[in-house]
């Protein structure tokens, strides 16, 4: 038996996806949360065999999430789950330690297929974004966001959703001054130079609708 933790901050989409994973007889949704900061309560009372985690969680989001399962369990089992298509997303999650990545426009064998194959500590990615992440590897990534490491990221995902650094501090136990660094680090890697420019350049990678 495989016991799962769903993330996801839309109740009816865990409804459903509880209901497909549970056809199997072997897998059961032991948990929900609706949030990174609920998740994180349920693991501290146990350890499920694998975390099905959304990216775009509110707050805390998926990224950070899997960051702070792996500190306090490193061999905790992460699949990411997530509406984004763009192969930076899924680089994020597999540099902050996701053993797997499924678009959520995936058929539901791909969903499952992946479930086994993380419980089993395999690595996976689904086919509609497979080719593409292939094909960075191989030629290298255009896209400047590809420097930012995940806490860089995710502080750029708080930053774009108009939070300031003392929020943003508070969410990712961070002091206000670390987040001002980061910040600027965040800029100066991705070449710009003020907060216009920035949210300018996060609409053309499709960061931000």
């Amino acid at each position: 038996m495989i016991r799962i933790l769903l993330v996801d901050d839309h109740a009816v989409v865990r409804e459903g996806y509880r209901r497909l994973l549970e056809r199997r007889a072997d897998l059961r949704v032991e948990a929900e949360a609706g949030s990174a900061e609920e998740a994180l309560q349920i693991l501290r009372a146990g350890q499920p065999d694998l975390t099905i985690l959304d990216l775009s969680l509110p707050g805390m989001g998926g990224i950070e999430l899997t960051r702070r399962i792996l500190q306090r369990q490193p061999e905790a089992c992460i699949l990411a789950f997530s509406m984004h298509r763009d192969p930076l997303f899924a680089a994020q999650a597999v540099r902050a330690g996701a053993l797997g990545y499924v678009t959520k426009s995936s058929s539901p064998d791909v969903l499952i297929q992946a479930v086994y194959k993380v419980a089993r500590r395999e690595k996976v990615l689904s086919p509609d974004i497979a080719p593409e992440m292939a094909l960075t590897l191989l030629e290298g990534s255009s896209n400047p966001a590809d420097e930012l490491n995940p806490r860089e990221f995710e502080i750029l995902r708080l930053l774009l959703d108009g939070l300031g650094a003392e929020e943003i501090g508070k969410l990712l136990n961070l002091s206000p001054k670390t987040v001002q660094n980061a910040h600027y680090q965040i800029k100066a890697k991705l070449g710009v130079r003020s907060d216009m420019e920035l949210a300018r350049l996060a609409m053309k990678l499709k960061l931000i609708g």
